[in-house]
């Protein structure tokens, strides 16, 4: 029997949970890019974000935000508002397509992973049942 340390575990776990990652996004985009996709997604979550706070919540610099939001603004994604306590700040707000666009990605993960979950054994199902209570613990422990 093979000993794993717990250095080679987090390692898979890592690598696993970032396969997965890319194989959710890939299934479930529709027409829009991956970075278009997590900025709705923070526009969403961080309600009526500055360019700023974008930036910070992306990891990517200023003039990336820019360009992004413009591009999403002319998709009718979101929209730009002047800040009315500072008319020098942008604010951008999801517009009710954008946030269709979200669920609508939200919906095709979920199908995805729905589809998997459905080829597997009823055995392989019940250990996919306690690989979630187990992530989630993981992520409460924070």
């Amino acid at each position: 029997m093979e000993i794993t340390t717990t250095t080679e575990t987090a390692a898979r776990l890592r690598r696993a949970i970032t396969r997965m990652n890319r194989r959710l996004r890939h299934s479930a985009l529709g027409g829009i890019s991956p970075a278009q996709a997590s900025m709705l997604a923070s526009v969403e979550s961080l309600h009526n974000p500055s360019l700023g706070d974008l930036a910070s919540a992306e990891q990517i610099q200023p003039p990336s935000v820019t360009r992004l939001v413009r591009t999403m603004e002319q998709a009718g994604l979101i929209k730009c508002v002047a800040d009315p306590d500072d008319r020098r700040c942008t604010r951008v707000q999801i517009t009710k397509l954008g946030r269709q666009e979200v669920e609508q990605i939200r919906k095709r993960k979920t199908e995805f992973l729905e589809r998997k979950l459905q080829s597997l054994s009823s055995g392989d199902r019940q250990r996919a049942e306690e690989l979630v209570r187990f992530l989630e613990l993981l992520l409460e422990t924070e």
